[in-house]
């Protein structure tokens, strides 16, 4: 379950929960499908009578969509637009009263008078593996290396680094000591994440497997919502502001697009004077230039035979073995920008968002200083200096 949690709109909620009559529908089981807008997950969700209250964040969007629950006896059908909240409850097994919430990804609008304009500056370190390096400080005492990951959610630490480098499994002295198994679902509070001057009081951190080379952890996009992202891979700077700068020059301007919640960018691939328009999300946690979604190559009757540059075995932990191949494609063509050349990862399994989707990496998106208006929707890019380095295949 994906949960954006937001301080003032949860105080809001338990209070509405306590005032009101609210929707009942029934259920005779945990499990509840849900359609989001246009995508359906029929396991998308877990009834938990104990969470009051538990929070659906609904994908991403400025427009007003419908969001429906599925139990396997009843249903519920709830409009979502941007700052909307509507509570209901779940009447589980005809005992347990299971308090749910659907939120809007975009918080309500907080109206503030002589409002300062803020710039706060968080140098990083591009790594060998292209990560977006930060160093972070976790209850103002364990300092953790996370990078920044515009294709997450949230704040993330690997289970290795929660064990060896914090303090938040203090309440657990025999897994520390490797006499037990850490449980992650009992770590101590996390009340502040600090990262260069911005601080994250009471945010939602939790444990992974899985992140970048080198890192501890990661954070994702959501939590500057409302904000602008500039990401200057020259200076090595991310600045987080709070509008849009002025006297931006050089950039050019698009639409950024949010599929399930992701920020997406569209783009032409080139091939035999031919142009195939894709989306493609933003992912910055990735060492890759590209990775094209074999159901996408499907439907747009892309001819497979690009050439191969190498191919990977391997395997995953329960032994299963896959292939991985590298190919080159011709040329790729975005807001104005062509790059030529690409090494490509083809996606042969499943694509794990459960669309049709392709990915730009950070060894192409490093080649453009990038400005995310997260008030506006848009995305200003502008060619750097690394723009024509030798591509890492």
């Amino acid at each position: 379950m994906k949960k954006i949690i937001i301080g003032l709109f949860l105080l809001v909620s338990l209070s509405s929960f306590s005032q009101s009559k609210l929707p009942v529908i029934i259920a005779n089981s945990k499990t509840v499908a849900i359609r989001d807008g246009d995508y359906l997950d029929k396991n998308a969700w877990s009834l938990s009578p104990k969470i009051r209250p538990d929070v659906y964040t609904a994908d991403r969007t400025r427009n007003t969509k419908w969001v429906i629950f599925y139990t396997d006896i009843d249903s519920i059908k709830v409009k979502v637009k941007p700052g909307t909240q509507f509570n209901f409850i779940v009447l589980l097994n005809g005992k347990d009263s299971c308090y749910t919430q659907i939120n809007s990804a975009i918080p309500p609008e907080i109206k503030l008078g002589n409002h300062k304009n803020t710039h706060d500056t968080i140098p990083f370190k591009l790594t060998s593996y292209n990560a977006i390096h930060v160093q972070s400080v976790i209850n103002d005492r364990d300092t953790v290396n996370l990078h920044f990951d515009l294709s997450s959610f949230d704040f993330h630490l690997t289970k290795d680094a929660i064990l060896k480098k914090t303090r938040l499994l203090s309440n657990q002295p025999d897994a520390l000591m490797g006499k037990s198994i850490p449980n992650y679902n009992r770590m101590d509070k996390v009340f502040k994440i600090q990262i260069g001057n911005l601080v994250f009081n009471n945010p939602e951190l939790m444990p992974t497997s899985l992140t970048a080379h080198e890192m501890d952890g990661r954070f994702g996009w959501n939590i500057f919502e409302g904000k602008v992202i500039e990401l200057d891979y020259e200076k090595s700077l991310l600045i987080v502001h709070s509008s849009l700068p002025k006297g931006i020059r050089g950039y050019h301007r698009s639409t950024i697009h949010f599929i399930r919640s992701f920020p997406c960018v569209e783009a032409l691939l080139g091939r035999a004077h031919k142009k195939y328009k894709g989306n493609f999300i933003m992912d910055t946690g990735a060492d890759q230039a590209m990775m094209l979604d074999s159901t996408w190559l499907h439907d747009q009757h892309i001819p497979l035979d690009f050439k191969l540059i190498k191919t990977t075995i391997f395997r995953d932990p329960k032994g299963q073995k896959f292939e991985s191949k590298t190919v080159l494609i011709p040329s790729i063509f975005m807001y104005g920008f062509s790059l030529t050349g690409i090494p490509t990862a083809l996606l042969g399994s499943k694509n794990p968002t459960g669309i049709a989707i392709n990915y730009f990496g950070n060894e192409l998106l490093k080649r453009f200083n990038t400005i995310i208006d997260l008030k506006n929707d848009h995305i200003y890019l502008k060619a750097n200096s690394l723009t024509y380095l030798p591509w890492k295949s």
